[in-house]
């Protein structure tokens, strides 16, 4: 077939990567995906950040088919908060998505699904073939390459690298849209900074459920906030004419489905036979991130400039474990936003739509950039599960208690911390001026090591005592978790400062006296043994407060 005819048909043909009950991996199209979730566990991309773009994308179809049809596949658009709820709770009690809306809007809509198509190929503009050039091996995620250096270990090689597959191209198209860096270079002057892709921007939360249907479901957010309507959905295959122009500045979107297909990008995918080869693109769409809260999927922080207060996306810290962020996560306060996915699902419990005994997962993914978003280094993700009634029990003894165990874990691997420079110290891994002041210790940030290690140690434990967390339970039970939460918390730190002290050497056990700060005359000693009483000194005085 040649460039400009129809090929790869995203609602027929297998592009969608699902995992089975079994733990295979199954690839689908998107009709199928949507047909067949409640079969599926999981979608089973490359990248956690590739499975976020296409939940989006299946989110889109979803918004745009149930605000404008009832389950029947009958014309009743969603004109009040009460049909929103009554519309999502009779989808959720059907276990599974009804064929034939579904069906209808496809079929409907086909003509704009073909990723080569001569007028409308599928989120790609003829424009953007004026923009810069890339390979195959740049739209791949799993092996995009910086201008440093290769990958040490590539997932492909020769001329697998060279090439994708149209499947893979699929997604990875998608995952670009979303999450590209901003390597490309603008074609027009005067035109405003895009910086990375919308989703690159954001740090993205999902609701995970049993089963892909449940997942897709827990994330439709019918409602913006409470009570209000979306505006009409306008994905962007419904445009009559794509917008084209290079890095345009937009409204927020008033609607899902616009909001979820937002072009980020202008992309133009290069064929070479039955494989893509690489791809051109330049900027494309762009809005202010301040109180863009038609986004549903992201954490907030507050902020405040030029007189103005409001809220931003917050992205993802590498550093960071999920439960780390449990406060911008699920409490609305003076100091802080949820996500909307977590005010929706608190609303459709509030309806009784949803069972409030049960537990309930999120999902957080994030690409990692370098200086300026000009490379991305790194994707993380992580998630969390907890009692769904911790959802709407904020500003509670609930919220306190978790995030005073969240502080009391940061003290205590502050301690962890401290306890490894001390000994550092006692061992003269230091390196000094010319006057003998210390001015960086030798093992490189070994404190911090210390403290990553501690937060390591303490994950599985803390997420295993976040489950068994329920506001249901009496005050007695609370006060007896939360003591032996407490235990084991201490319990790990005292094992780490013992292997650390053990780890020091005889030389720590000496130690020696060290001028602290310039200019001082005085000199404190330092040993392994005073380390360590300090120290244990330091975890018991924590575990002890509040």
């Amino acid at each position: 077939m040649g460039m400009d005819e129809k090929e790869f048909n995203l609602i027929d043909e297998p592009w969608i990567k699902v995992r089975t009950p079994t733990l295979a991996v199954e690839t689908v199209s998107l009709q199928e995906a949507l047909l067949r979730a409640h079969t599926f566990v999981d979608l089973a991309g490359e990248l956690p950040t590739q499975d976020m773009a296409v939940l989006r994308l299946l989110l889109a179809v979803l918004h745009t088919v149930f605000s404008r049809v009832d389950c029947g596949g009958n014309p009743a658009p969603i004109q009040k908060p009460g049909q929103a709820l009554l519309r999502w709770k009779e989808l959720w009690e059907n276990g599974m998505f009804p064929e034939k809306p579904i069906c209808d809007y496809l079929k409907k809509w086909h003509e704009r699904f073909w990723l080569f198509h001569p007028e409308r190929p599928f989120y790609q503009v003829r424009t953007a073939e004026n923009g810069t050039v890339y390979s195959a091996a740049k739209l791949n995620g799993e092996i995009s390459e910086s201008t440093n250096k290769a990958r040490l270990f590539p997932t492909r090689a020769g001329e697998q690298k060279g090439t994708l597959t149209f499947a893979e191209s699929a997604r990875w198209l998608l995952y670009v849209n979303g999450f590209d860096d901003t390597s490309s270079k603008p074609k027009a002057k005067g035109l405003p900074p895009v910086g990375a892709g919308w989703l690159g921007k954001i740090g993205l939360i999902s609701a995970v459920g049993d089963n892909l249907f449940e997942t897709l479901l827990l994330n439709l957010v019918l409602l913006k906030g409470k009570n209000e309507i979306w505006g009409e959905s306008k994905p962007t295959w419904e445009l009559e004419v794509p917008r084209q122009s290079e890095r345009t500045t937009i409204p927020l979107p008033d609607n899902q489905a616009e909001l979820l297909t937002l072009q980020s990008r202008r992309i133009m995918l290069k064929k070479a036979g039955n494989a893509v080869e690489g791809y051109s693109l330049l900027g494309g769409d762009v809005f202010p991130p301040a109180d863009a809260f038609t986004e549903q999927m992201t954490l907030w922080y507050p902020y405040e400039e030029h007189h103005r207060t409001g809220f931003r996306p917050q992205r993802h810290r590498a550093e960071k474990y999920i439960w780390q962020e449990f406060s911008p996560l699920l409490y609305l306060n003076e100091k802080g936003r949820r996500p909307g996915v977590i005010t929706w699902i608190d609303t459709v419990k509030k309806a009784r739509c949803l069972d409030s005994r049960r537990w309930i997962s999120f999902r957080s993914a994030s690409v990692q950039y370098g200086d300026k978003d000009s490379l991305a280094s790194d994707v993380v993700g992580d998630q969390i599960t907890f009692h769904m009634n911790l959802i709407t029990e904020a500003e509670t003894i609930w919220q306190r208690l978790i995030e005073r165990e969240i502080g009391r874990i940061d003290d205590i691997a502050s301690a962890v911390g401290g306890l490894a420079g001390n000994l550092e110290k006692a061992a003269g891994h230091v390196e000094r001026d010319g006057k003998g002041v210390i001015v960086h210790s030798a093992k490189m940030d070994c404190a911090k090591t210390a403290r990553e290690q501690y937060y390591h140690k303490i994950d599985v434990p803390f997420r295993e005592w976040l489950r068994k967390l329920d506001p249901s339970q009496t005050d007695v039970e609370r006060d007896r978790l939360r003591d032996e939460w407490i235990a084991t918390a201490k319990q790990i730190a005292l094992g780490m400062g013992k292997e650390l002290v053990k780890d020091a050497g005889d030389i720590a056990m000496l130690g020696r006296f060290i001028e602290d700060k310039k200019g001082s005359n005085g000199k404190k000693h330092y040993s392994a043994p005073e380390a360590s009483i300090e120290f244990k000194h330091n975890v018991n005085r924590i575990c002890k407060e509040g």
